[in-house]
């Protein structure tokens, strides 16, 4: 499972962040969590609104920052 965390950098894009690896290791999913923080790379995969959040190449939230209990069912 390949996840991306899409955002410049802002203090919600963290919050997405942790939010994932916390889901990512209560679920005990094998997933690889990449961070995409330039705005090349960002704008390159689309994204208009941050922070937003990336599974297998899908875009599955813009503009918001889910709990830990949404990203689960998100990933399951």
């Amino acid at each position: 499972m390949e996840i991306k965390v899409i955002g410049a950098g802002c203090k919600e894009c963290d919050t997405l962040y942790q939010n994932v690896e916390e889901a990512v290791k209560e679920l005990g999913k094998d997933a690889k969590i990449e961070k995409v923080e330039e705005l090349i790379e960002i704008v390159k995969l689309g994204v208009l609104s941050a922070p937003s959040l990336m599974i297998d190449g899908k875009l599955v939230v813009i503009g918001r920052v889910p709990g830990v209990g949404e990203l689960k069912k998100l990933l399951s």
